[in-house]
């Protein structure tokens, strides 16, 4: 497995109390070898010249041995994994040769190839799912003659209604007639039939997690019941041994997620700050969910797919980093190819480069030094230009849809904007209150929550039957934002279009208010259910809807007080939208309803710029999101996905938002446990069976990812990490009986510094557990402030951190318990 620090050693997931049965048996052969000799009496004698003029050859040789592969659920190391790499470029260019540069120089480039690999295949895989989702979706009203395979637009080269497109009413009846009843039954149990085939095709991506890990949800279900160990059924706080906890965690059921459902926008950002979930982003959830995501998408539910496409370009990147070494051994380095990764993913959902680099800054990415900046401007510009190549809305164009508007607005409307933003957060925040409510509610009924494809049916039919009637809600996600979004160049008589005269606009707004009523109260029942399913479109669809009608009531007003001189030169007899544009109020409150769930900001109205190429309705946008983002702050907090994260026990610690703490680190730090120390005062060999209880002592403790601290007279002098202690005690044969080497100088000094051709063939020794042990971890004073402890948590990404008093160790402090420390303080 890439990333052990021996050659053909096999490594399992860790397992809480692996019996000895189990263990993995290594031949010993000549173990005891004159350098293992060498290093145990370097390690018993006192070898301080030795290791003086050793110490930088043997540094280099420590670093190089590669660090043991993450375990499940547990945080990535980032300041072993950036050494590791320094390293190892290091070594790269310590060779003058030709072939030496040459293999720096391909070193150099594996970013810019692999970063170009991943654009490429994120826009082919958004033009398939855009093509046949399309076709699909079409499908519910009836199909082409000319070819089964093409969708109503192309099958009717544009027009709304040919001959050539056949409506299932005509094939279904014996008196071939257009009937709408007949044409409605066959809508429902379309929508019904693809949601329920979406919902199957997400069930095979089900995994189940142990209940000894405390997670509460992974595919945004807001209904998930928060486990709390340290709390009694009263809400009081208790103190629990970890013997007692791992007693209770067992007697409870399994956990079970999707990997496939949802968005996976919250799951991205949280692995993206360094927490480790094997499989959220391979190839089977790749292909699971862009088929589900097809036929969701399709069905004509309320949910969009450009959340999933983050989720998607993401796992295309995580599999593209298998190509290079230098990606797939390194944890770190692969999260700088996954930020560029989710950029590419909004790049092709919204047709905006631009806007898909901001995302990934602003919203998933949590480490994003200027040179993966660069490489994702350049990731999303492949990706765009792949895309513009492909032609999947058959116009030339890569954007979702293209809005252009030739009258500028006017200085009045500025108040109109403002509460239109304000609108939209308040639409915002009182999503994200209804959702959790009905998660909490209707979600948590035991039947629903036993049978998932059983809520999927329930929606879907509530969903094709309320749809049927009306035009706004029967159309896709997309078309209806571009027709809510659209000036208007033609004004219907009839009052049925949204480009009404003047006497039609309240008959206009009726639609528009039962259209939104629906497709709201459909967007809150359908987010949780799973399918694959993005929150971002059908947000922006009903502040859109909302947007419009408020665009149509500033028209009605303007059109009635044109004569009082405060609406500038607007003229009553002429069209309505040449003294009001109501597709700027919708697009204003499309981007300000999606700030007031995502809490995006910067990046929205960019994405809006970009899908309108107005620069002259840039200060609306922004304005609008700007009023948002202050109304849904006021109102709610949280974001959906801040939420998300907030009930799980991600080890998450937010770096835009900073507590204010008035404590130090002694605090928080726990008192010393002979269970969590190994003291190497006597002698530094420790017997395998203390070592290995210790190591199931933590596991029981729920710190998969902790360490054991190594001191020598109460001076701590290293730490072995938890997943490395555990392979290194599976690779010994025997436990009973052997003593395993835990000299902290053995690292730097004697025997390392002259590997000698001798030493590939020697066989290493498994006893000796020198290798795995850190010596200089970070260590901190027990007076230092909380705010140091923070931003060595933050900015060095550290797992645990060492407490030191008057230079004697006086505990550890885990990444895990200083967030627990933060949500107890955000209670408070």
């Amino acid at each position: 497995m890439p990333g052990t620090p021996r050659p053909h050693a096999v490594r399992h997931n860790s397992q809480l109390f692996a019996s000895s049965a189990r263990r993995r048996h290594h031949s010993r052969t000549g173990s005891f070898s004159q350098s293992f000799s060498h290093r145990l009496v370097s390690a018993l004698g006192d070898r301080r010249a030795a290791l003086d003029s050793s110490m930088q050859a043997s540094k280099t040789s420590f670093w190089q041995d590669d660090r043991v592969w993450y375990d499940q659920f547990t945080s990535t190391d980032w300041v072993h994994d950036s050494i590791a790499d320094a390293y190892r470029v290091k070594a790269l260019r310590s060779r003058k040769d030709i072939r030496g540069r040459l293999a720096a120089w391909f070193d150099g480039a594996q970013g810019w190839i692999l970063v170009a690999i991943i654009g490429i295949l994120t826009a082919m895989v958004a033009y398939f799912v855009n093509v046949t989702e399309s076709t699909l979706f079409d499908y519910k009203q009836g199909y082409c003659t000319k070819a089964w395979y093409m969708s109503k637009k192309s099958c009717c080269d544009g027009a709304s209604i040919c001959d050539a497109w056949l409506h299932w009413s005509k094939v279904i009846r014996t008196d071939r007639l257009d009937s709408q009843g007949t044409q409605f039954v066959a809508f429902v149990f379309a929508v019904v039939a693809l949601s329920m085939a979406s919902c199957v095709l997400t069930m095979a991506s089900k995994t189940v997690i142990p209940s000894a890990i405390s997670l509460s949800t992974l595919d945004e279900n807001l209904g998930a019941e928060v486990r709390r160990h340290d709390r009694d059924e009263e809400g009081r706080k208790r103190s629990l041994s970890p013997e007692a906890i791992f007693t209770e965690t067992q007697m409870r059921p399994p956990m079970v997620y999707y990997s496939a459902a949802g968005s996976g926008v919250a799951e991205v950002k949280v692995i993206l700050s360094g927490f480790v979930l094997h499989g959220y982003l391979g190839l089977r959830t790749l292909i699971i969910k862009t088929l589900g995501l097809i036929l969701s998408v399709a069905s004509g539910l309320s949910l969009g797919k450009e959340g999933p496409y983050v989720h998607i370009s993401t796992c295309i990147g995580n599999i593209a980093c298998r190509i290079f070494s230098k990606y797939s051994n390194n944890d770190g380095k692969r999260r700088e190819v996954l930020s560029a990764s989710a950029a590419s993913g909004v790049a092709v959902a919204f047709g905006a480069p631009i806007g898909g680099v901001l995302f990934s800054l602003e919203e998933v990415s949590y480490y994003f030094p200027p040179k993966t900046l660069f490489r994702t401007f350049f990731c999303c510009i492949a990706a765009a230009l792949t895309l513009k190549f492909l032609n999947p809305y058959g116009t030339g164009k890569i954007v979702l849809f293209e809005v252009r508007y030739l009258v500028d607005w006017k200085f009045f409307e500025l108040i109109a904007f403002i509460f239109t933003g304000a609108l939209g957060g308040f639409l915002g925040a009182m999503f994200i209150k209804a959702s959790r409510i009905w998660a909490r509610t209707f979600r948590r009924i035991s039947f629903i929550k036993k049978y998932p494809l059983l809520e999927v049916f329930l929606v879907a039919l509530l969903t094709g039957i309320l749809s049927f009637w009306n035009r706004y809600t029967k159309l896709p996600v997309t078309e209806l934002l571009f027709e809510l979004a659209s000036p208007c160049d033609t004004f219907t008589d009839s009052g049925d279009g949204l480009c009404p005269t003047r006497e039609h606009i309240p008959s206009t707004l009726r639609t528009l208010l039962l259209a939104f009523v629906v497709k709201a109260g459909l967007t809150v029942i359908t987010f949780g259910i799973k399918v694959p399913a993005g929150i971002y479109v059908p947000s922006m669809v009903v502040g859109g809807l909302a947007g419009r009608m408020v665009g149509h009531l500033v028209q009605l007003f303007a059109l009635r007080f044109a004569d009082s001189g405060i609406f500038g030169h607007c003229d009553p007899t002429g069209p309505p939208g040449s003294c009001v544009v109501p597709g700027v109020y919708a697009m204003v409150a499309a981007g300000a309803t999606m700030t007031g769930v995502t809490r995006l900001t910067v990046t929205l109205a960019v994405i809006l710029f970009e899908l309108t190429g107005s620069l002259d309705h840039v200060l609306p946008f922004s304005l609008g999101i700007l009023v948002s983002k202050w109304t849904a702050d006021a109102l709610e907090p949280l974001s959906i996905y801040d939420l998300l994260t907030d009930m799980n026990s991600y080890p998450f610690l937010d770096n835009k938002v900073r507590p204010i703490f008035t404590s130090e680190l002694g605090d928080i730090t726990p008192r010393i446990r002979e269970e969590r120390i190994i003291d190497i005062s006597e002698s530094p060999l420790v017997p395998a069976v203390e070592l290995r209880e210790k190591q199931e002592y933590l596991h029981m403790a729920g710190e998969l990812d902790g360490g054991l601290p190594i001191l020598k007279d109460g001076v701590l002098v290293g730490l072995i990490p938890a997943p490395d202690l555990e392979f290194a005690l599976d690779k010994l044969e025997r436990e009973d009986n052997t003593l395993c080497l835990m000299s902290t100088q053995v690292g730097w000094g004697a025997g390392r510094d002259h590997p000698g051709e001798n030493a590939e063939n020697e066989e290493d020794d498994p006893t000796d557990f020198t290798p795995f042990i850190d010596p200089a971890p970070v260590a901190l004073d027990v007076n230092s402030p909380m705010d140091l402890v923070y931003e060595c948590f933050v900015k060095l990404g550290l797992r645990y951190i060492c407490v030191v008093r008057d230079g004697r160790y006086a505990g550890l402090v885990h990444k895990k318990a200083f967030v627990k420390y933060i949500k107890e303080l955000e209670e408070k």
